[in-house]
């Protein structure tokens, strides 16, 4: 896969990650990732608490494809991939 695809993988996978969270927030599902649930805590935001997290991942992302590592890049990927297929199976749930 060329460095591209998997730098836009990453970030659709981030899109799709804050999105799936925010609904199932909304639902009624707790955040199951405790750096996160005390960054929620804190910032009272959902969005915003997200988002800055993920901004400095997509950072790191462009960093990690920069510098050759796109291998790593993808495994990160399946990595997210299992994170939203676990944020729907909790919206399905819920």
């Amino acid at each position: 896969m060329s460095k591209s695809r998997v730098v836009l993988l990453f970030a659709a996978l981030q899109v799709c990650d804050v999105l799936t969270t925010l609904l199932f927030l909304h639902h009624g599902v707790r955040e199951a990732n405790p750096l996160m649930r005390a960054a929620m805590a804190v910032v009272r935001q959902p969005l915003v608490a997200l988002a800055l997290p993920k901004a400095a991942a997509f950072g790191l992302a462009l960093y990690a494809a920069h510098s050759g590592r796109t291998r790593l890049l993808a495994r990160v990927n399946v990595l997210f991939t299992c994170c939203v297929a676990w944020n729907l199976m909790a919206l399905a749930a819920a």
